[in-house]
């Protein structure tokens, strides 16, 4: 029988398709060697909900770069939130400390802003915002439900703004500096009595600059309608604020010439322009004046005004009634500015008295006008009376106290209630007798017999005018024929005329003769007697 032998007891030669499967170890020992040295801690972040969020899918990003990957999403032991369980790189190490926020981006749709579009095609994802470095490590995480107005590395300040209440305004809402979007609204709060809401704001740099110890800050939300006593005035600060709200703030002086303002300054939250522009005046004259009549329309913050020019404002409307009831009034507190006076902002209050002193000695008054014919809303004018009678001004705590004259529907019921009087002194009863009788003969002038007959001799005058008017025409052309004959017999040309003409020259030379005579006789009457000689003739 043949006998079986073993061949290849030798060394056998490599073959190479070992050399797939030793790549793929080598491979996935990279792999494994790059995930172990590139993975991070495991972070868990609860959120309201898990809309959007898929394990294994949805990463963690900022600025657009992964730092994580969702590693599972469950329900909390409560139910009332989620936890994600997300795997971080060792690049995210560092910023995973208290300061970091993190939120979901999806589509958002608001009034004021529209964000998260480009997750419509390439789906929700977890941003991250880091927050200042430094502080202390964390690993567990709340999620915010919305997206923060501000990121911490964005460069600005924030300031607190305090007002009674804040309207449309809301986070998000933007705040504006000469028509400019310049930062927006973070949130708001309530004070410790619930009296008072705190707005906290973050202006971008390098707008924070211009917020100064001189910046006034007010509500731009909506649209603006003032019914006063300057008319009509409709005012919106863009379509943004019209509909979101907004803030708007604006300094006083050269920003250049004034340090900004630290960062976490407090400042009050005016309603509306005209209100941060009234506080733009620093200082205040307190004036007081006593009205006796109704004051309907005159309400605080009315205007006050000297020439038709606004010097100040209404702080207040009281009623004033004496202890017994003896008498009553209306006590109006104003508040004047000297700023507003040329050449007096650099007076001060000491000097307001002597100067108002002498005003009123002058004849400056108080007096309720009406500002308003529409809306019925009044104003207090100074106004030189110069009829008015002598007063003085004088100190009434630290109000000076300026007279006031009857205006506005007092002063005319007061010319109403003065020509009712006039009326009532006349005597109308006497005056009506007389009419009476004078109407009574009147009445019996015209019905008399002599009126009668007087106007029958006029009609029959007026019967016969036509032929009184016939005889005179007749007489006129006989006149006129005898002139013509006159004229030809003894006119300039006749002979009558040229022959009384020589007579009277005749009768000239005759008187001269006898005057002559006469003249002589009263020389030498002796002549009468004697005759002429020559002695006489000399």
């Amino acid at each position: 029988m043949p006998q079986a032998r073993v061949l290849g007891r030798g060394r056998r030669p490599f073959q190479l398709v070992w050399i797939i499967p030793i790549v793929a170890v080598l491979i996935a020992g990279w792999l494994g060697y790059q995930a172990l040295i590139t993975r991070g801690s495991t972070i868990n972040i609860g959120f309201a909900t898990g809309e959007g969020i898929v394990a294994g899918q949805t990463k963690v990003k900022h600025r657009a770069v992964d730092l994580g990957t969702v590693r599972s999403v469950r329900l909390a032991p409560d139910l009332k939130h989620i936890e994600v369980a997300v795997d971080m790189t060792r690049q995210a190490e560092q910023t995973l400390t208290d300061n970091a926020r993190f939120w979901v981006v999806r589509p958002r749709l608001t009034i004021g802003n529209v964000s998260g579009l480009d997750t419509l095609v390439s789906g929700s994802y977890i941003e991250m915002d880091p927050g200042a470095a430094g502080a202390p490590r964390r690993i567990d995480f709340q999620g915010l439900d919305l997206p923060p107005a501000i990121r911490s590395d964005e460069p600005g300040r924030t300031f607190n703004l305090t007002a009674n209440r804040i309207g449309s305004i809301s986070s998000g809402s933007p705040v504006f500096f000469r028509d400019i979007v310049v930062g927006e609204v973070l949130g708001y709060d309530l004070g410790d009595n619930g009296d008072t809401v705190t707005v906290h704001t973050f202006v971008r740099s390098p707008f924070d600059s211009y917020v100064t110890g001189k910046t006034h800050f007010w509500n731009a939300s909506g649209v603006s309608v003032d019914l006063g006593a300057q008319g009509v005035r409709l005012r919106l600060e863009s379509l943004q604020a019209v509909l979101a709200g907004g803030i708007a703030f604006d300094t006083s002086v050269e920003p250049q010439k004034a340090e900004p303002s630290p960062n976490q300054s407090t400042y009050p939250l005016y309603r509306n322009l005209a209100a941060a522009e009234e506080a733009g005046y620093s200082k205040r004259i307190k004036l007081v004046t006593y009205i006796e009549g109704s004051v309907r329309g005159l309400a605080r913050d009315a205007p006050v005004e000297l020439y038709g020019i606004q010097i100040g404002l209404v702080t207040g409307v009281q009623l004033d009634v004496a202890d017994n009831g003896s008498s009553s009034r209306v006590v109006v507190h104003m508040e004047v500015q000297p700023e507003r006076f040329q050449d007096m902002s650099h007076r001060g209050v000491d000097d307001a008295m002597p100067i108002t002193q002498t005003l009123v000695r002058r004849g400056l008054r108080a007096q309720l006008r009406t500002a308003n014919f529409v809306t019925g809303q009044m104003l207090m004018a100074f106004d030189f009376q110069p009829s008015a009678g002598a007063a003085d001004a004088r100190q009434v705590g630290d109000e000076i106290l300026v007279p006031s004259i009857a205006g506005g529907l007092d002063s005319l019921t007061n010319s109403l209630t003065q020509v009712a009087s006039k009326l009532d002194q006349l005597p109308l009863d006497q005056i009506g007798r007389e009419l009476t009788n004078a109407l009574r003969g009147v009445s019996g002038l015209v019905n008399g017999s002599d009126i009668r007959q007087t106007l029958q001799s006029v009609a029959f005058a007026s019967r016969e005018l036509p032929g009184i008017s016939r005889a005179i025409t007749q007489t006129a052309d006989r006149s006129g024929k005898l002139l013509v004959s006159v004229d030809t017999g003894y006119g300039e040309g006749s002979q009558f005329r040229r022959d009384v003409a020589r007579l009277l020259a005749q009768f000239g030379d005759t008187a001269r003769s006898v005057r002559l005579l006469t003249d002589y006789l009263n020389e030498h009457p002796e002549a009468l007697i004697r005759g002429r000689t020559d002695r006489s003739r000399n």
